[in-house]
């Protein structure tokens, strides 16, 4: 007899339908599975032939032969143990069931017959609410991040057993619901803020225009100067994450299982700060069946490079297509996978190895030779890429020891949001347009033109600063993004102004 049951296929950070073929026939007893199925698919026979007998059930002896079609979409992972099971009951008219028709199933099988978590549930949801089922059967542990997804039943179930009398009829297992708005509250709060950090003014001032125009930012300063502390609470200052964005960047940590268990729907915007030995591959994503990397773990949110020049020059190398394009495309000989990778990035890094260059309370003991090699690891197509450049001193003891503190971080999110609800507007009529940072030179010369006092300052900073073309274009945004902060529609010589001093390392020497 055949059964087919429907499930879905990750690809990518999206999910595909997926039918678990089930085929029992007369012959020598025998299990195969075919369809593309990798490792820890192929291994599943065992478990599901131990839970279906551990759950009280018989096991066929006979010929059983599972198809996952469609056959040319790679599947991996243990999500088709549960499929796979209720096949095979239901080949063997064990299980006789209506509800399968219009139910998706995933989860992975222990050997006594409960159910273990698997990773993907989320674009698998959406994937089987886009199909038009009814409902979805998944682990109970991922229930609740099912459940996000508004117009399908989610039924979590605890075992093999279970899922059987469910799909019987016997017993009656109530959809899982969650409340986005208490998620929201709930997650969407932040343990450290703005008003800890001390001094730093004119880096609070550049964080506040980062956050604005989701501006790239480079700072560099000796040790201890209060980069790595800024940096952490840039999350703190940008806008709330839409649901939109939240279930963008959930997709991704779904499919990294790296979701927990009380927070199936991320509401705070990701900070992802990865050590300097990171490969490339960790960076940007890929392996055999390519996988989202930290690029695309920060989407939405803030992707932090600290110590900058100890990362591997080829590693830094791979970040130019992200920051253009916000996207990763991976490609292999199977084919190619495109991730999301929309993200603010901060790169910090100290003025030498030693840290103390140009400090007069230390002495730095780095040579001319060891200072070159470690500001050549930053490339000038790279600093093209970042809009903000930033020296950080260090921060006076009077200042640190005051019991003064600066702006908190919903002062300074305040004005962030008032700005970004003028640039929602002004790109209204542009899908996935947010802020100036994404802005085209087809889209600067139509929003940013210039009066006859801000050519001429422009001109000459370019004439004597020595900028490129996309450098002229990232002070253009940033100037853009000052006026929306102030309030301003003209791009007026002041905000020029201010947005020339942000192009630190343009100006003569790099450094």
């Amino acid at each position: 007899m055949l059964a087919k049951i429907r499930s879905s296929a990750v690809v990518g950070v999206d999910a595909l339908p997926v039918t678990v073929e089930v085929d029992i026939s007369y012959g020598l007893p025998a299990f195969s599975t075919v369809g593309l199925a990798e490792g820890a698919v192929r291994e599943s026979r065992e478990r599901v032939k131990a839970a279906i007998k551990n759950s009280g059930y018989d096991f066929p002896n006979r010929r059983i032969t599972v198809n996952l079609a469609p056959a040319d979409v790679k599947k991996e992972g243990a999500g088709y143990d549960l499929p796979m099971a209720l096949g095979i009951l239901t080949a063997s008219e064990i299980l006789r069931s209506e509800k399968l028709e219009n139910y998706g199933v995933i989860g992975e099988l222990s050997l006594d017959g409960s159910i273990r978590p698997a990773k993907g549930i989320l674009p698998m949801a959406i994937a089987a609410q886009k199909a038009g089922l009814e409902g979805i059967l998944v682990p109970v542990a991922n229930a609740e991040e099912a459940a996000v997804v508004a117009g399908i039943k989610t039924i979590g179930v605890k075992s093999l057993y279970e899922a059987v009398e469910f799909l019987a009829g016997i017993r009656e297992l109530s959809p899982t619901t969650v409340d986005l708005r208490t998620i929201f509250q709930n997650n969407a709060n932040y343990a450290i803020d703005f008003d800890e950090v001390k001094g730093q003014e004119h880096v609070k001032r550049a964080m506040e225009i980062a956050a604005a125009g989701g501006h790239n930012i480079l700072m560099k300063g000796p040790p201890g100067s209060g980069k790595t502390m800024m940096a952490r609470r840039l999350p703190t200052i940008l806008p709330d994450l839409t649901f939109e964005e939240a279930l963008e960047t959930t997709k991704i940590y779904s499919v990294m299982g790296m979701l927990k268990n009380n927070n199936p729907l991320l509401a705070a915007r990701p900070f992802r700060a990865p050590h300097h030995t990171i490969s490339d591959a960790g960076l940007i994503g890929g392996g055999q069946t390519p996988k989202p990397g930290e690029v695309s773990l920060a989407h939405n949110g803030v992707l932090f490079l600290d110590e900058s020049p100890e990362f591997k020059k080829n590693v830094l190398e791979v970040l130019r297509q992200p920051l253009e394009d916000a996207t990763v495309t991976i490609s292999r000989a199977t084919g190619s996978l495109s991730f999301p990778s929309r993200f603010i990035l901060v790169i910090a890094f100290n003025p030498c190895p030693c840290g103390y260059l140009g400090d007069i309370k230390h002495n730095c003991r780095c040579t001319p030779a060891q200072v070159q090699r470690y500001e050549s690891r930053l490339s000038g197509p790279l600093l093209d890429r970042i809009d903000m450049h930033l020296e950080v001193p260090a921060v006076p003891y009077k200042e640190m020891a005051s019991g003064n503190s600066g702006e908190s971080s919903s002062v300074i999110k305040e004005r962030v949001e008032q700005a970004r609800a003028v640039q929602k507007k002004r790109f209204a009529k542009r899908k996935n347009f947010y802020c100036n940072g994404q802005m085209t030179p087809k889209d600067l010369k139509k929003i940013c033109p210039l009066d006859k006092t801000s050519e001429k300052l422009i001109a000459e900073s370019v004439e004597r600063l020595g900028l490129s073309a996309r450098s002229y274009h990232r002070i253009l945004k940033i100037g853009r993004t000052i006026a929306d902060l102030d309030r301003n529609e003209r791009l007026q010589p002041k905000y020029i102004a201010e947005a020339i001093q942000y192009r630190r390392l343009d100006r003569g020497n790099r450094y």
